[in-house]
């Protein structure tokens, strides 16, 4: 659950604060009218990513079970990819955020409501679609059976939302850096199981081989239906008796990202400036 919950919180807050930068720029430019179609475009998306939630849930039910696992395990995988690169992404343009999209903004008041209407979609949308991937796959990988991972989820969203009004009333102030820096490794974290579930669904589904060569197992010293088997399994996706490719593929995935993640940003180099010229016989130097 706190899995989910993270989830939620960390593409919750995301979104929220795309929503505040572009209501607040428009306040504050004296750009009220505008704020109609903008409401607009955040509604469509918000509805966009339901309704992919819900063809992911509910669309893949009547497929055949190796169908099923197939189509998992890609998407267990896509999701995984695109959590990676979100999470450098925000790494890299979080303190250049609310600049670019009071670029946006300006573009689109420039060109008329639906291009407001597309700003804000297109703002909001990514983020929506992106947690509707992401917590499909996540629900999947801890195999919860009940209605704990949606909990979670929601109560991740209901907290951001929070947080993100929060932040428009000027009542809180976070280093939104480290924030971001702190979920976003533990995100990887939880990337990282999802990653292995979507590799044994592709070996159920007989598209990799080694279904049957475990690297260990011990579920005899951690009982997958004990309540610390739970919890490991719904924050970290633990198994206890993984395949061999399981293990490789996640501990690969883990030492890398992470590492690379927790490496300090490069900052942009100064321009060396060029050394006045020297001063000619019989004259001075220009300049």
């Amino acid at each position: 659950m706190f899995g989910n919950y993270l989830i939620g919180l960390r593409e919750g807050l995301e979104a929220s604060l795309v929503v505040c930068i572009l209501v607040a720029y428009l306040v504050k430019t004296g750009n009220r009218a505008a704020l109609r179609p903008v409401w607009l475009g955040i509604g469509i998306a918000c509805g966009l990513s339901l309704a992919f939630g819900a063809l992911l849930e509910f669309g893949t039910q009547e497929l055949t079970f190796q169908a099923q696992e197939l189509l998992g395990g890609s998407l267990s995988i896509i999701s995984v990819g695109l959590v990676t690169w979100m999470v450098f992404w925000m790494k890299r343009t979080a303190r250049h955020l609310k600049a670019e999209l009071h670029g946006r903004l300006d573009s689109a008041l420039a060109m008329g409501t639906g291009a407001l209407v597309a700003t804000a979609f297109l703002a909001v949308g990514r983020e929506g679609l992106e947690t509707a991937l992401f917590v499909w796959a996540s629900v999947r990988a801890s195999g919860e059976g009940s209605s704990a991972p949606l909990i979670g989820v929601l109560l991740g969203i209901a907290t951001a939302i929070v947080l993100g009004w929060l932040f428009y009333r000027g009542a809180l102030k976070i280093n939104l850096a480290k924030f971001f820096k702190w979920t976003g490794g533990m995100l990887v974290v939880v990337a990282a199981g999802v990653l292995a579930y979507g590799v044994h669904d592709l070996q159920e589904a007989e598209f990799l081989g080694g279904l049957n060569d475990k690297a260990f197992d011990i579920s005899s010293v951690i009982a997958p239906d004990s309540w610390y088997g739970v919890l490991l399994k719904g924050v970290f996706n633990f198994q206890p008796d993984p395949t061999v490719f399981q293990l490789v593929v996640w501990s690969l995935y883990l030492a890398l990202v992470l590492t690379l993640f927790l490496l300090p940003a490069r900052r942009p180099r100064t321009p060396v400036q060029a050394p006045a010229p020297a001063a000619s016989v019989g004259g001075r130097a220009e300049g």
